[in-house]
């Protein structure tokens, strides 16, 4: 059973004054390039999601002290399209814990190039990963303050 602490949700985020969230950095930041576009010129969402994959990721094995695998995409919204030139940033946050487990929460905003100063939200997940040994085996997470 994983406790979950939503209290701060990525709807009523504070954004600083670029329009990228207060108090948190960025896990991941990568400028999506032409090779991950579609013939339509928006990046690939699997290119997004697999950025996310990895953003919560990292997030999880510092909150393990390990590694960790990925078991569950509980959620994932695309709300806007990302940009070839956009600079892509993945904010993760462990919002609850099990045993073996984590709940990792990833926002993603992508500063505009096309338009300078313009950010937008254009993602937001909700992920499970499970703490393993080197054998991939689970083991107990081992409990650490989130730096998020």
């Amino acid at each position: 059973m994983v406790k979950q602490n939503r209290q701060a949700t990525s709807e009523l985020e504070e954004l600083d004054k670029q329009g990228l969230p207060r108090n948190r950095h960025a896990e991941l930041r990568v400028m999506a390039m032409p090779k991950d576009a579609n013939p339509a010129g928006d990046i690939f969402g699997g290119w997004t999601m697999s950025n996310v994959d990895v953003a919560g990721a990292i997030s999880a094995m510092r909150a393990t002290g390990g590694r960790v695998v990925t078991v569950a995409l509980k959620s994932f919204a695309f709300k806007q399209p990302v940009a070839v030139g956009d600079l892509v940033s993945f904010y993760a946050k462990v919002i609850g814990t099990g045993t073996t487990s984590v709940t990792v929460e990833v926002d993603v905003y992508s500063q505009r190039w096309a338009t300078v100063g313009v950010v937008v939200k254009v993602a937001e997940a909700l992920l499970t990963y499970v703490a393993v040994d080197a054998e991939g085996r689970k083991r107990p997470v081992a409990r650490r303050e989130e730096v998020s």
